[in-house]
């Protein structure tokens, strides 16, 4: 065993202890966050504005601070954006992480130096908590990739603006800079094929042992090396062990990826936002992630079935159940209050707190009432896909309300990958599979197929690189951008309609 696998035992299992430190003590650690956050935001524009000063408890908190989405929150980050200080956070942040916002344009989440080494070290504490309970190490010997934004940042007002993985790329570990790909130029390149091309160039020929990425885009570099190979990627990268993701759920992409690697490998599953870095999977044999409660964030939780209402109650983390689907708050030492980041989770384990993410509270399907949720068609779609050799690129949920005959429906559409032999023999029979195990999951859909308000599940065959070409009619082909798998409306099912 090499000085540098033993150290990095070391280095792990002294993370493992530090973190069952707190996680052993949930509540507590939570009421000190939100303590510390109070205390620190008191002279701040907003903090005078919401009565800091008088607020003692959690529920102070949530008399004197409304819900907010970015929207609501807007007004505040225009001043920090144009330079003025101690606004949402004391002081100016140290960059903004530009997103795209569906109604707003662009969107700048603040990231200061109180937060952002948060974003660091639980992206660092995942691949350790792994090489402490399965004392694999041997990877860190190779190369490792992260399919990432580009790394070049604008400034304004002494602020640095740029996507969120491309600020991290400026804080990669110094033990790490001779593993990392690929190289800066490539990193820097905007166009996403070409840089795809690229990196399947610089990569093709080193060892890698980790790589790591949202799965769709992961996905389109596999095939291009089994494309420039002409074998498995398992078999060009003979020691790649591990793979990294976050963003969407894997499951749907488990059996492509292990045909296009040729064989199965370790995951890590990871829950980074530009609002903070949420979760990360502790655990090769638990379900869910670890929620990071000592990490500057403090959680509140409203139950997405309420979350509409007038004054939905606000969960604090001593509070919640398992299996309930929870809208997410969160308020942030980067200055984001009582902030709905739009993401959902449930429960997996309550000692310590474990989540999964179970979908988006804008995106869901309720034409008809039936509150479909993400988890429920990813699940749908990995049963009906068990014990086949059905494989899935990419799809997405829309509801049809105006067929041109007969009731209305939920049309799947699916991108099967037909070069592995992973299209249905039977269409008919896939959908209907499909449909059986949405109504096992939702009464409520299950009650309006009992009661002929709908038909049964429609699905749509989306031809090869159907939704890439849908990112990039929208200018959002690759890096962080990810297709929703679910829609109240046809703006997507519209596009793949057309082109199917």
């Amino acid at each position: 065993m090499s000085i540098k696998s033993i150290a990095a035992k070391l280095f792990a299992k002294n993370i493992y202890k530090k973190t069952q430190l707190w996680a052993r003590n949930p509540v507590a650690t939570q009421q000190a966050v939100f303590e510390s956050l109070i205390n620190d935001a008191q002279q701040t524009q907003f903090g005078k504005d919401h009565h800091f000063d008088q607020i003692k408890t959690t529920a102070d908190f949530a008399k004197q601070v409304p819900i907010r989405d970015y929207e609501d929150l807007k007004p505040y980050v225009e001043k920090v954006v144009k330079g003025e200080e101690n606004v949402l956070w004391k002081g100016k942040p140290l960059y903004f992480a530009k997103t795209s916002g569906t109604t707003s344009g662009a969107k700048y989440i603040p990231l200061t130096k109180e937060s952002m080494p948060y974003h660091i070290e639980a992206a660092r504490n995942a691949i350790l908590h792994y090489i402490h309970e399965t004392g694999n190490a041997d990877f860190v010997h190779g190369k490792m990739i992260f399919l990432q934004g580009s790394p070049i940042l604008e400034e304004k007002y002494g602020i640095k603006f740029g996507r969120l993985s491309g600020i991290v790329a400026h804080f990669v570990p110094r033990y790490l800079q001779k593993n990392r790909m690929p190289s800066w130029e490539t990193n820097c390149m905007e166009d996403w094929e070409a840089k795809i091309d690229a990196i399947v160039e610089e990569t093709f020929d080193e060892n890698m042992t980790v790589i790591s990425g949202i799965p769709s885009w992961v996905q389109m570099y596999f095939e291009k090396l089994q494309q420039k190979g002409g074998k498995p990627v398992g078999k060009i990268f003979k020691n790649f062990n591990l793979f990294i993701y976050g963003g969407v759920n894997y499951e749907p992409y488990r059996a492509k990826f292990e045909n296009l690697i040729g064989r199965k490998v370790d995951s890590i599953e990871l829950f980074p936002a530009s609002e903070g870095f949420f979760a990360y999977q502790d655990s090769q044999k638990e379900k869910g992630m670890l929620l990071l409660l000592n990490s500057g964030i403090f959680y509140e939780f409203i139950k997405s079935d309420e979350f509409y209402n007038e004054n939905p109650r606000r969960y604090t983390i001593g509070e919640v159940e398992l299996g309930v689907n929870y809208v997410l708050i969160i308020s942030t030492n980067a200055g984001l209050w009582g902030y709905n980041i739009g993401d959902t989770v449930q429960f997996t384990s309550l000692k310590p707190y474990r989540v999964i993410v179970s979908g988006r509270i804008k995106h869901y399907i309720s034409a008809f009432g039936e509150h479909v949720i993400g988890k429920e068609v990813e699940c749908a779609l990995q049963e009906a896909m068990e014990g086949t050799n059905i494989r899935v690129n990419e799809f997405t949920v829309a509801p049809q309300i105006n067929p041109a005959s007969g009731l209305p429906y939920h049309e799947w559409f699916i991108e099967f990958d037909p070069e592995a032999s992973g299209e249905p023999d039977n269409l008919e029979d896939f959908a209907e599979a499909i449909d059986n195990a949405m109504r096992k999951q939702n009464i409520y859909y299950d009650d309006l197929i009992v009661g002929n308000i709908l038909q049964k599940v429609v699905v749509t065959k989306v031809p090869k690189n159907g939704f890439q070409e849908y990112m990039k009619s929208i200018g959002k082909l690759g890096g962080q951008n990810k297709i929703p798998r679910l829609s109240n409306d046809r703006k997507i099912a519209d596009f793949l309609s057309k082109n199917s």
